[in-house]
């Protein structure tokens, strides 16, 4: 069996109240890393109906998106885990380096940085005369005109976010003196253009620019820093007609899980990964290839 080298790390995962993030910090956790999770709860607005028995869709995902962490931090901690978590909003600068120090106060310095966390609100260059009140995305979701707020906020969570969040990492790393580091960003691979979610592919394609640079950069404190770059992942928001078609354009048959990306995550966070840095890989079953 590989020895990851993760045991005694401390993890900071964002977005992990729920699936890809959740799965994340569960996997961290179980190769002995302590785990810091942060998360933003967003309430479904009206428009959403609650979900039916679990069936995959727009409500379920809006469902999940509302939970807290408690639920992953009692998992991890009932499997021997350390593992604490904060509510904050990564649209705030300001909550940037609070979250470094509270992780810091409950594990000590962050080692291993995962940002997973996102925004998504599917928004197009289409006007509204040339379909109606709405079209959809290829997620399904009813997609908007591109606004000022729909463009910020896509890219105050998505880019800036993990700007900040990498700059702050780096900040303490480098005045501790610290030699080991690792960060993982998770992308999309529809980011080089994302018909019906034109701003939240744009974003994922800066934090792409942003995890490239950051890799030149910070080469010579030790960090390595790479991206994960998904195919359809099933975290509740995939209908099963959607996921069916998905599943038939996949080359593994099937669309991914959030252990599926988890364990990539892991990989590219352990010592196995030391000598990959600047790298993007397509985590989607073979759903995009170069």
């Amino acid at each position: 069996m590989l020895d990851t080298g993760l045991r005694g790390r401390v993890a900071l995962v964002t977005g992990a109240n729920h699936g890809i993030g959740a799965a994340t910090a569960r996997t961290l956790a179980a190769q002995g890393a302590a785990v810091f999770l942060t998360y933003l709860r967003l309430v479904p607005g009206p428009d959403v109906a609650p979900p039916e028995d679990g069936v995959p869709g727009e409500a379920l995902y809006r469902a999940n998106q509302a939970q807290s962490a408690d639920a992953v931090v009692r998992a991890i901690r009932a499997q021997g885990g350390r593992a604490e978590a904060w509510e904050a909003d990564l649209a705030d600068p300001a909550a940037i380096p609070a979250l470094f120090g509270r992780a810091e106060r409950a594990f000590g310095p962050v080692e291993a940085l995962i940002n997973n966390a996102a925004t998504c609100a599917p928004d197009t260059f289409l006007p509204p005369v040339a379909f109606g009140p709405g079209v959809r995305a290829p997620s399904g979701v009813t997609s908007h005109p591109l606004t000022p707020a729909s463009h910020d906020r896509h890219f105050a969570v998505n880019s800036r976010a993990v700007a900040l969040t990498m700059a702050e990492f780096a900040r303490r790393h480098a005045a501790r003196g610290a030699t080991w580091g690792r960060i993982i960003n998770v992308s999309t691979d529809g980011a080089p253009g994302f018909r019906g979610e034109v701003s939240y592919g744009a974003s994922k394609y800066a934090l792409e620019s942003y995890s490239r640079a950051a890799a030149k950069e910070l080469g010579r404190f030790g960090i390595t820093v790479n991206v994960v770059s998904l195919g359809p992942t099933q975290t509740g928001w995939i209908v099963p007609a959607l996921e069916a078609t998905a599943a038939a354009t996949t080359p593994l048959g099937r669309v991914g899980e959030p252990e599926d990306v988890a364990d990539v995550i892991v990989l590219l966070a352990s010592e196995q990964a030391r000598w990959l840095t600047g790298q993007l890989l397509f985590v989607g079953g073979g759903h995009r290839m170069v």
